[in-house]
This record gives structure tokens, C-alpha cells and sequence, in this order.
């Protein structure tokens, strides 16, 4: 990683956090097109890494309205879906695996623009979790699928209950592939790196969340997270 590309990185990583803490989702749809093209090695070691202070900084600052149960039901279904997403990534080649990113990008932003609202039910949110599983252990990407499932709840419950899901997940998908024999010292060094950047952009995020307009700067996150999706299918 040249100089210039670490601080291109810290700069990128620093917004995503920002973004992410402020409306509830956004970074791996902005970092992960970003990182296939840099080093699809990358993913989803590095990205997952970097999520976990990310996510345990938003669940503890809004702790008070983590929606609990519905957590829970999203973790078992998380649980199982970590060992399909695990299969998924052995079974894919490093320019498979961009244009697989790419293309979930493009789809799981789609899917967050253009859907109606569904109810957090049980079993919606046993599906959201199976889903998440899959789709973050294999390439980084979840964060779609739980914002749709509480895209009409409060910002303060919508940004709890997905960052503590996200960091369960994630602690489980690490683990997984630590297991798998996936995880490299080039990928937790970029993690290292890149870490304060992270936290620049949480504690940014942490001065606005009560007062960002929200739908806009989600819609803003989504229509980047199409492009460079796109963009990031055709380098593959």
C-alpha cells in the first residue's frame, strides 16, 4: 500500500464511518467496491476488522434503544449464515470474488431504494440475519437487508440494533475464517492502518447523528454505492 493510497484509504474509511454512524449504514457499501478495487484480498478480512470498533462505539453511544429481542432473532439467523458465506468465499477467485462484491453492491443497494417497508417480525428477522450472514462473511456487505428491517423505526434504534447485530456477526465471522485459515497478516496490518481513520469518522459522527438529515444523506450513500458497484463488476 503506497502513501498515497493509505491516505486515499484513511480519508475514504474516515467518511464511511462518519456516514455510518450518523444515518445507521454505509460503510461497507462504500469501502468494499473501494477496497476490490485496490486489493480484493482485502475483503472481507480487512473490512470486517475495521467494523468492529465502528459498531461498538454506535451500539454503546445509543445502547438505551437497542431493540433486544429483535437483535437476538437477527443473530441466530446470522450464526447459520456465517458457514454458507464461508463457502461461498472458498469456492470464489479473487476476480470472482469483485465481481460477486460489485454485483451485491449494486443489488443490495437497489433492493434499500426501491423496496416497501416490512415488519420486524420474528421470522423476518431470522431471514434478515440468515441473509446477512451469507452475504457479509463472504464479501463484507450486510447492511442493506437490516436497515430495510428497521428503515421506519427511530434513527436511535435503527443505528443500535444494526450496529449490535454487526458487531456479533462480525466477532462470529472472524471467527470463522480465523478457523478457515482465511485471515492474513496483510489484511489485519491494512486493518491496523486504517483503524484511527475509523475512529476519526465515529467520533465525527457522534457531534450530528441527533441532527443529520438522514434520508438524504442515505439516498446519497446508496446512488455512490450503485455507481461504484457497477464500476467495480466491469474491473472484474
Amino acid at each position: 500500500m503506497t502513501p498515497a493510497i493509505f491516505m486515499a484509504l484513511s480519508l475514504l474509511v474516515a467518511a464511511a464511518a462518519f456516514v455510518q454512524g450518523a444515518v445507521g449504514i454505509g460503510f461497507a457499501l462504500i469501502v468494499a467496491p473501494v477496497f476490490g478495487f485496490v486489493d480484493a484480498t482485502y475483503l472481507p478480512v480487512t473490512l470486517l476488522i475495521l467494523m468492529l470498533p465502528l459498531n461498538a462505539l454506535v451500539a454503546w453511544r445509543e445502547r438505551h434503544a437497542i431493540d433486544r429481542q429483535g437483535a437476538g432473532w437477527i443473530t441466530a439467523g446470522r450464526f447459520v449464515g456465517t458457514f454458507l458465506g464461508m463457502a461461498v468465499l472458498i469456492a470464489l477467485s479473487v476476480r470472482q470474488l469483485e465481481i460477486a462484491v460489485g454485483l451485491l453492491t449494486v443489488l443490495a443497494a437497489g433492493v434499500a431504494l426501491l423496496s416497501p417497508p416490512f415488519d420486524p417480525s420474528p421470522p423476518a428477522s431470522v431471514g434478515v440475519g440468515l441473509f446477512t450472514g451469507v452475504t457479509e462473511t463472504a464479501t463484507g456487505i450486510g447492511g442493506p437487508p437490516l436497515a430495510l428491517l428497521y428503515q421506519h423505526a427511530p434513527g436511535p434504534i435503527l443505528r443500535s440494533t444494526v450496529a449490535t447485530c454487526f458487531l456479533v456477526g462480525e466477532v462470529i465471522s472472524l471467527g470463522i475464517l480465523l478457523i478457515a485459515g482465511r485471515i492474513g497478516q496483510d489484511q489485519m496490518l491494512a486493518a491496523l492502518y486504517l483503524i484511527p481513520a475509523v475512529l476519526v469518522g465515529t467520533a465525527l459522527s457522534r457531534v450530528v447523528h441527533a441532527r443529520v438529515n438522514g434520508p438524504g444523506l442515505r439516498l446519497a450513500v446508496l446512488i455512490f454505492s450503485i455507481v461504484s458497484g457497477a464500476a467495480l463488476i466491469l474491473k472484474g
